[in-house]
């Protein structure tokens, strides 16, 4: 179990969106790398094609490091570290600091 996953909504807490809220969109897991809606917009020049007919600018959402961000505590709604219980059943779940259970947005 990953201590982020699709659906969680994070802070960023480092960089140029630092203090910025969003929703996972993706998680990369081997690059340890997330995609944030709204959050870390590039802009690419894009040749038209079958898909995109008129080609131009467009913005779209670039991977930040999974470090930079932090899960909303659902209690006290701030940013929080992660920990993994088993409870009795032998499900794994992630629990906030405050003793919350995490569950992602789907």
């Amino acid at each position: 179990m990953q201590r982020l996953q699709r659906g969680d909504t994070v802070v960023v807490i480092s960089g140029k969106y630092k203090g910025t809220q969003g929703r996972i969109k993706k998680v990369l897991v081997e690059d340890e790398k997330v995609i944030i809606e709204g959050i870390n917009l590039v802009k690419r020049h894009m040749k038209p094609n079958p898909r995109n007919q008129q080609g131009g600018i467009i913005e779209k959402e670039a991977p930040l490091w999974a470090s930079k961000v932090m899960p909303l505590d659902p209690k006290t709604k701030k940013p929080t570290r992660v920990k993994i219980k088993v409870d009795e059943n032998g499900m794994k779940m992630r629990v906030a600091k405050s003793g919350a259970v995490i569950e992602a947005e789907r």
